[in-house]
């Protein structure tokens, strides 16, 4: 006997209804991660410049840490590990604001924010020294330099690299399911459990995924237009 291939029990009713809570929670991990990713990038970017080379070993070693660990593990430390070691009043803290999503979303912001870093840093170094040097002969300051001269020119060089690990943190975020994080392949098993409805549940789950997938390397694809057609610094 075939198999009857059918949505309707999965995309109706309660079972929907998960599905896209699923959706928005996967959603909302990966844009706090994304933004969590992006400002440990840029801070770790920033430390390797500094003169001191105690802090630039030290920064150099939880990047190494954060990239040759799998985020899989990250999690699980995040977790089981560091949760468990925190003074009763945080871990109460962490437990009241859902232990499962702030480990995942810490997790998945210094594991992407370390790939970052390292093209933001490539980024900065692209640039000539000069640039920074005439600016501040015309009077700007430290930040003002950074905002107006560097940084610019610095998400020019690094915007392709940045896309590929906004694309890889977006389909990372599936692997909060492993700690019980309610995302989207969270809810997508649990439905394929309860239904045993494994093609249509995972059938959808992909298409999710495909779908955003294509979205964040389109964005990318307009901003690297947008950025060739911007005048350059000379």
């Amino acid at each position: 006997m075939g198999y009857d291939l059918s949505y309707e029990m999965v995309l109706q009713g309660a079972y929907g209804r998960a599905l896209l809570q699923g959706i928005r929670t996967t959603l909302i991990l990966f844009a706090l991660a994304w933004c969590g990713a992006v400002l440990v990038g840029l801070l770790l970017a920033g430390l390797r410049t500094l003169p001191n080379r105690a802090v630039r070993i030290a920064v150099q070693a939880l990047v190494e840490y954060q990239r040759n660990v799998p985020l899989l593990v990250h999690l699980l430390v995040w977790y089981f590990g560091i949760a468990a070691i925190l003074p009763p009043v945080l871990a109460g803290l962490l437990n009241r604001s859902g232990a499962e999503f702030v480990c995942a979303l810490i997790a998945l912001s210094l594991y992407s924010g370390a790939y970052m870093s390292e093209d933001f840093r490539a980024g900065l170094r692209a640039i000539p020294a000069g640039q920074a040097e005439a600016a501040r002969s015309l009077g700007l300051r430290t930040l003002p330099i950074l905002r107006l001269v560097v940084l610019p020119q610095a998400a020019r060089h690094a915007l392709p690299p940045l896309v590929s690990q906004t694309l890889a943190l977006y389909k990372n975020t599936s692997v909060a399911a492993a700690i019980g994080v309610a995302d989207l392949m969270y809810c997508a098993r649990e439905i394929q459990t309860e239904t045993f409805r494994v093609f249509e549940t995972f059938s959808i789950a992909t298409l999710v995924y495909v779908v955003g997938s294509a979205s964040i390397i389109l964005a990318g694809q307009a901003l690297e237009r947008r950025f060739r057609a911007a005048p350059r610094t000379a």
